[in-house]
């Protein structure tokens, strides 16, 4: 780690550049480089093939960014997240901005860039509260700026926070607000019942009929609000409560298969060992 102050004629920076234990490399998120800057004149910024994710925020001013073919304003407010593997560049314009930012990698971080898109998460987005995200990165310049012992820990921390804040941001607000607001609506009425109704025999034609949605509908706006297909969240709904009843209770698996819903005792154990890495009856002795 270490700080560097730098002004030129056209940015006036402070940031931290980190360099990670190989402990951190191979096992957790890690920080790149995390700092802010305010322009000082017109200035474009441009990277490719990097091996590097980049949140900033602007905090002040306005932009734009190049990106996957597309061009984006930025204002006051705005947020950028993007893969740094792919070719991109921002550039204030003459409202000179100022830009708080982070660059961060992690063997993982392909797969949940990926799970970010899927929930719709898209590469400029505009939160509905700053605040957290200000709280993040402070903390996250903090942390790096730090001499404790433990620091790499601390970061993978505050990155997975800062993830966690920007997949519950996946939506692009502006866009649609009143639609997704009611599409969120009738999903929860759909995972409610499915929550109070695990136990029972559940099929798309049912939910279709009684909630009124069609069934292809519903699946695809199912998996854009919970991540997960129907199918597979009432799995992990019943099998979740067959661990519940395998340790806590003395019932059978054939008991346990026909109490969760699932009527046959054999799937029940495939789908134990294919989540658990064990059957029932060893996930009973272990636990």
């Amino acid at each position: 780690m270490e700080y560097f102050a730098s002004s030129s004629h056209s940015v006036s920076s402070q940031r931290i550049l980190y360099t990670p234990s190989e402990f951190a490399r191979t096992s957790l998120l890690y920080l790149q480089e995390t700092g802010s800057l305010h322009a000082l004149a017109a200035h474009t910024s441009h990277r490719e093939h990097l091996a590097s994710y980049l949140f900033f925020s602007v905090t002040s001013g306005s932009g734009e960014l190049n990106y996957n073919g597309k061009t984006y304003a930025l204002h006051s407010g705005d947020c950028v997240f993007i893969d740094c593997r792919k070719p991109y560049s921002h550039a204030t314009s003459a409202d000179l901005w100022t830009l708080q930012w982070c660059h961060f990698y992690g063997h993982t971080m392909p797969d949940i860039y990926k799970k970010y898109q899927e929930r719709g998460g898209q590469p400029v987005f505009h939160p509905k509260e700053m605040e957290e995200l200000v709280e993040v990165m402070t903390d996250l310049y903090s942390a790096a700026g730090s001499d404790s012992y433990v620091r790499d820990m601390k970061i993978n921390e505050i990155l997975n926070r800062l993830l966690w804040i920007l997949m519950k941001n996946s939506w692009h607000p502006e866009q649609g607000r009143a639609a997704h607001a009611r599409k969120r609506m009738s999903m929860e009425k759909v995972k409610s019942y499915l929550d109070e109704n695990y136990k029972e025999h559940i099929t798309l034609e049912l939910l279709s009929q009684k909630f009124y949605i069609n069934k292809y509908y519903l699946t695809k706006i199912f998996k854009e609000t919970y991540g997960v297909t129907i199918i597979s969240y009432l799995e992990t709904r019943r099998i979740t409560q067959a661990k519940n009843l395998l340790r806590f209770t003395d019932m059978t698996v054939d008991e346990i298969s026909a109490a969760i819903g699932m009527n046959d005792a054999n799937y029940l154990a495939r789908r134990c060992r294919k989540i658990e890495g064990m059957s029932p009856g060893e996930y009973r002795k272990k636990w």
